[in-house]
């Protein structure tokens, strides 16, 4: 069966993706329409086909096991001068993020991997494109918000063609404890609210 190139992100929804899709378009970027707009919780990936049913597995029990988080997007960032991307900031749902993606890339599961940079949520605008338009990217969404309530993530594939397509989503579950909370006993009403 060979091997397939895998990514696990939180969607941002529309009209937030498509807007900031077209921005990334805009502003030069030849991938902008090959990668819907996201918050990327596993990085490209390889992986066996073959252990396709037992990576949807594993991501359906951590999504089991977590409950909706408010998500709020607001201004933006920059990777640079250590890798040239631009990005419209995470200021809400960051630590629900790192606590997911964590578990996505436990060590006992089959997507297990070291990451090249420490984790820091985000959505890209630019990468790897010429400077000015880096800048352009940079200046145009300093006032960008948006905000709605994340209740799942999904899995995607990347083609032959470069494009991204989802294989699956996964619903967050009613009884989860939450992102960003560890297990604990008792009610998962008693898990401490998610902040930044």
């Amino acid at each position: 069966m060979g091997t397939v190139t895998l990514g696990v992100s939180i969607a941002v929804p529309e009209p937030y993706g498509s807007l900031l899709q077209e921005r990334r378009a805009s502003f030069g970027d030849p991938a902008a329409h090959g990668i819907p707009t996201h918050v990327t919780l596993l990085p490209p990936t390889e992986a066996e086909a073959a252990r396709l049913p037992a990576i949807e597995v594993h991501l359906a029990s951590i999504a089991t096991g977590s409950r909706p988080f408010p998500m709020r997007l607001s201004g933006t960032g920059t990777f640079r001068p250590l890798s040239p991307v631009v990005f419209v900031q995470v200021v809400e749902g960051a630590s629900a993020c790192s606590w997911l993606q964590k578990r996505v890339r436990d060590a006992s599961g089959p997507l297990m991997r070291e990451l090249q940079f420490p984790y820091h949520p985000h959505v890209t605008v630019a990468h790897g494109i010429p400077e000015a338009a880096m800048d352009r990217a940079y200046e145009e969404l300093a006032d960008y918000e948006a905000s709605w309530t994340c209740g799942s993530f999904a899995l995607y594939e990347q083609g032959p063609d470069l494009v991204w397509r989802k294989i699956n989503e996964f619903p967050f579950g009613a009884g989860g404890v939450g992102p960003a909370v560890p297990a604990q006993s008792g009610s998962s009403l008693d898990a401490p609210s998610l902040q930044p």
